[in-house]
């Protein structure tokens, strides 16, 4: 599909530069950098959901269960 953005000159002038160093189309790399953009916002999104459900949870320790556990883990000496 094709599309008109406007974007600053310096940035057209940088990513221009790039994708030449890289043999690389501006159409192929403006793709490229769109989908890693959207791919990240998506990891921020699982994040976000995430943070919700647990946020909504007491996560707290019960104090016999980490009684119990402390008791497991073997001393040692430092």
């Amino acid at each position: 599909m094709k599309t008109a953005v406007s974007i600053p000159d310096a940035v057209f002038r940088t990513a221009d530069h790039f994708a030449r160093q890289r043999k690389l189309s501006r159409s192929a790399l403006f793709t490229q950098a769109l989908k890693d953009f959207l791919a990240l916002r998506r990891s921020d999104d699982v994040t976000e959901r995430l943070n919700r459900v647990y946020t909504a949870s007491d996560s707290t320790v019960d104090q016999v269960l980490k009684t119990i556990q402390s008791r497991s883990i073997p001393k040692e000496q430092w």
